[in-house]
């Protein structure tokens, strides 16, 4: 699959506050950056600009990878497509019933709203046993008129979602047919075809979750890619998935739900590639952007893909995605004194538009970008305060008046009381990925990037005991640079549900055949590059009676009962440190994950060598006081860009650059290498 694309390639990343891209040209090594301001209304729009931005001639450009929010932000803000459910008879409310757990742990508030109203949840006659077969035969007059009643009601996009549907689709298969012929688009998604796996509600809100962002990240794409070809683009637009993997725009809202967290995805991927490049393949990956910070796991240079996220309270959508959590910790988070008198920052951000109260574009509440310019990490130079209007004295009035009268401390104190708050939310978030899951931070080193993660790195590996820190060459745009080298990615998922004593094993091995068969074939389908193609194989697993699956890898599909067992056994004593070895395994789904592998890029050229210096102190642009550990101490800065290949430069000190900011505190030392990565080493405090 060689002479589909050669020369430049753009990934453009669009977050909650700014759109990144970078062009890589691959026949010269020319690269170009761009950092504008997201349009969330239209985020074609943010797209354009940073193609304005960056200078791209776009009839030059062989490709553009997208990582979008489109998906998550309509799933989460619930501003989603009309949609509508043709289910079994009996089943309409297991959307809303789900599994009976509550918002929050203690207490009995909170409130749940399920993606399809009751009233738009249409139940037809039918039904299949567990085993798939056929008890009552499909009505398919009243698929029909189910079809044309939702309709009516104005639904965009339809659902079919019946009982066992993923033993035996055949019902699913056949109403689709019957819906497919009153309905005026191809906004039908069929529950087996998007996950064929057991638990019907998962199954269920997966395809409602893809059936109700489906029209809107259509046509998003379609305009998107309009723009593009009326500017002069002659080449596909490829599309991150969750999964970490990538799928052209001509498809990908077929299976929208699968680009939910696309983003997050896209900076993970990146930190696997320059995690493994730089020889450390054991990472946990820190994003800290303007509005969230997202972390994820990567061991052996191999991102964490779960099939079972619940990016919020029951809300799961069970399409393979890089397991990454968030929290509303970011540069925009809003600091504010509770009414119990107590400290909170975030989630609420103040985002682009206005931002924080240093933009200068209006903004009023105290943030972490904010506590950070007070406190000397951030160059009040460098900021659009200058050009909005907005001095640092003021930004200080807002926080005594704020934050510090109510809590009884200077301005200078609550920037301090801000920070720490925020450092535990993101570290509490770290220990989510690592610790819950039976990994030691300490077997890890800490990738920080985002355009704030740098700032505060240092400080979250000291209290997780990570011993290094390792910060890319762009850190304020490594999710654009994920989509840059992103491989292509298809996984595949089917549920078998059979204890290991009665498994057939092959039927376990005709399932893998099948599923690395098809994932080969969407790839072949794709005008890109390939250099190479992988498949990963694994089965999710659980004792027999028990809810929650573990994930074993396997090294190949040709695995005995006796292996499955041996794996299962391993997997959970590495989770719980609990051996159970006299208790029935069950093998619940069989799942593969074919990746078409690209061209290897230099990452060497974000950084243009012509600046580099020749030692440390020509590289250093001056000195200003910054507050650490309580204190006020004259810290040196310098210019990433200048500072030698092989540097090695003892805390405290700052590194300034076009996309952030990187804080190396007292105790702590920084060293380069040759693709222009900082490692820093976290030393022990006097």
């Amino acid at each position: 699959m060689a002479g589909k694309t050669s020369g430049a390639v753009v990934g453009v990343d669009v977050g909650g506050t700014f759109t990144d891209l970078v062009e890589l040209d691959q026949s010269t090594g020319h690269v170009r950056l761009a950092k504008v301001p997201s349009t969330l209304d239209n985020q074609a729009y943010g797209v354009i600009a940073a193609l304005d931005e960056a200078g791209c001639d776009l009839a030059a450009l062989d490709l553009i990878v997208h990582g979008t929010t489109t998906t998550t932000n309509a799933v989460l803000e619930r501003k989603l497509a009309r949609t509508g459910l043709i289910t079994t008879r009996g089943f309409r409310d297991v959307l809303e019933l789900g599994r009976r757990t509550r918002p929050q742990p203690y207490g009995m508030t909170g409130t749940f709203t399920p993606l399809i109203p009751r009233n738009l949840r249409l139940e037809v006659p039918e039904r299949l046993d567990a085993a798939g077969a056929v008890i009552v035969p499909l009505d398919e007059d009243a698929v029909r008129d189910a079809a044309k009643a939702l309709l009516d009601a104005g639904c965009e996009a339809a659902v079919i979602h019946f009982l066992h549907a993923y033993a035996n689709p055949e019902h699913e298969r056949r109403a689709a047919e019957i819906v497919s012929q009153v309905w005026p688009n191809d906004h039908i998604t069929m529950g087996h075809a998007l996950l064929s796996e057991s638990r019907e509600f998962e199954r269920g809100v997966t395809a409602a979750a893809n059936a109700a962002v489906q029209p809107l990240l259509d046509r998003y794409i379609r305009r998107l890619v309009q723009e593009l070809q009326g500017g002069g683009y002659k080449g596909d637009v490829l599309v991150m998935n969750g999964n970490g993997g990538m799928v052209s725009s001509a498809r990908v809202a077929k299976e929208a739900a699968k680009t939910v967290m696309s983003g997050p995805a896209s900076g993970v991927m990146a930190a696997a590639y320059t995690g493994r490049k730089a020889g450390i393949e054991n990472l946990i990956t820190y994003d800290m952007g303007g509005t969230s910070t997202d972390v994820a796991l990567i061991r052996d240079a191999e991102p964490s893909v779960s099939n079972e996220i619940e990016i919020e309270y029951a809300m799961p959508i069970h399409v393979p995605m890089v397991d990454v959590r968030t929290v509303g910790a970011g540069g925009g988070s809003i600091a504010r004194v509770n009414p119990a008198g107590l400290l909170e920052v975030g989630p609420d951000s103040a985002g682009a538009d206005p931002g924080p109260i240093c933009y200068g574009k209006g903004g009023t509440e105290p943030t972490i970008s904010d506590a950070n310019l007070l406190l000397g990490r951030l160059d009040p130079a460098r900021l659009n305060a200058v050009k909005g209007g907005v001095s640092l004295e003021h930004v200080r009035q807002v926080f005594a008046s704020t934050l510090g009268e109510p809590l009884g401390l200077s301005a200078d104190e609550a920037a301090a009381a801000v920070i720490e708050i925020a450092n535990m939310k993101m570290a509490g978030a770290i220990r989510m990925v690592s610790i819950s899951l039976g990994a030691d931070p300490r077997d890890f080193a800490l990738f920080a990037f985002g355009g704030a993660g740098p700032l505060h790195a240092a400080a979250l590996a000291r209290e997780l005991n990570i011993p290094r820190i390792l910060v890319p060459s762009r850190p304020g745009i490594t999710n654009a640079i994920g989509c840059v080298v992103a491989d292509l990615r298809h996984d595949f998922v089917n549920t078998i549900n059979a204890p290991l004593d009665s498994l057939d094993l092959g039927h376990l091995a005709s399932i893998f055949a099948a599923q690395a068969a098809e994932g080969e074939a969407l790839i072949a389908r794709e005008a890109i590059d390939i250099t190479a193609t992988r498949k990963l194989y694994s089965v999710d697993m659980q004792f027999v009676g028990q809810t929650h699956l573990l994930r074993v890898p396997l090294d190949n599909p040709d695995v005995t009962t006796a292996e499955l067992q041996t794996l299962f056994e391993a997997a959970y004593f590495r989770r719980f440190r609990v051996e159970l070895e006299d208790i029935r395994a069950n093998l619940v789904n069989a799942n593969t994950s074919v990746i078409g592998k690209r061209a290897e890029l230099d990452l060497g050229a974000l950084i243009d060598p012509a600046g580099r210096k020749a030692t440390l102190d020509r590289a250093q642009t001056g000195t200003r006081p910054v507050y650490t550990d309580g204190q006020w101490c004259d810290t040196p800065i310098y210019w990433r860009d200048h500072l030698p290949i092989d540097f090695t430069l003892p805390g405290p000190a700052i590194v300034q650059q076009m996309d952030t900011t990187l804080l190396i505190e007292p105790g702590d030392t920084a060293t380069g290498d040759a693709d222009g990565n900082i490692l820093i080493r976290i030393g022990a405090r006097a």
